[in-house]
């Protein structure tokens, strides 16, 4: 079985997080949607929040499941059997940083193959960032995130404002 990890810290995850989840699910056997903690961002939903919005945005995959992990991103795929990490791009400067983590990865973990998928179109602006602020001042989100979560996403950013 061939299974691939979409790590990130999906905070909150958006349709360009899942359009590369769906794109990666037709490639492999299983995708673990890894939650994971970037100690050079300050998250607003907590690692539990994150999961449960990444399970419903997920739900349609049946190859997808959702896990979170604080360790190595190449110790997890050792530990979980996967030969490939899948990461969106979206510009120039997302491959600059995600090139870098790749061949930190693959010294760490030598069977490890990063697959780089480039965002869509109407994707390559988007970011979790955007929807943050987007919604914290109670504009309307639904183009960005899953609509079985953006209302959980919109409560949030504003109960967190007030």
């Amino acid at each position: 079985m061939k299974i691939a990890v979409c790590p990130g810290s999906f905070d909150p995850i958006t349709l360009g997080h899942i359009d590369v989840i769906n794109r990666a699910a037709k490639l492999f056997d299983q995708v673990i949607v890894l939650i994971s903690v970037n100690a050079a961002k300050r998250s607003v939903f907590t690692k539990e929040e994150r999961v449960e919005l990444a399970k419903k945005a997920t739900a349609h995959l049946q190859n997808a499941v959702v896990d979170s992990d604080d360790g190595l991103l190449a110790d997890y795929l050792k530990k979980k059997g996967a030969c490939a990490i899948v990461k969106g791009l979206r510009a120039v400067s997302d491959f600059e940083y995600e090139f870098q983590m790749s061949l930190a990865n693959k010294k760490l973990n030598p069977e490890a193959e990063t697959i780089f998928l480039t965002a869509a179109g109407e994707n390559m602006y988007l970011s979790s960032s955007l929807v943050k602020q987007i919604a914290s001042f109670g504009g309307d989100i639904s183009g960005f995130v899953p609509e079985c979560i953006a209302e959980d996403i919109k409560k949030r950013l504003m109960r967190s404002r007030s």
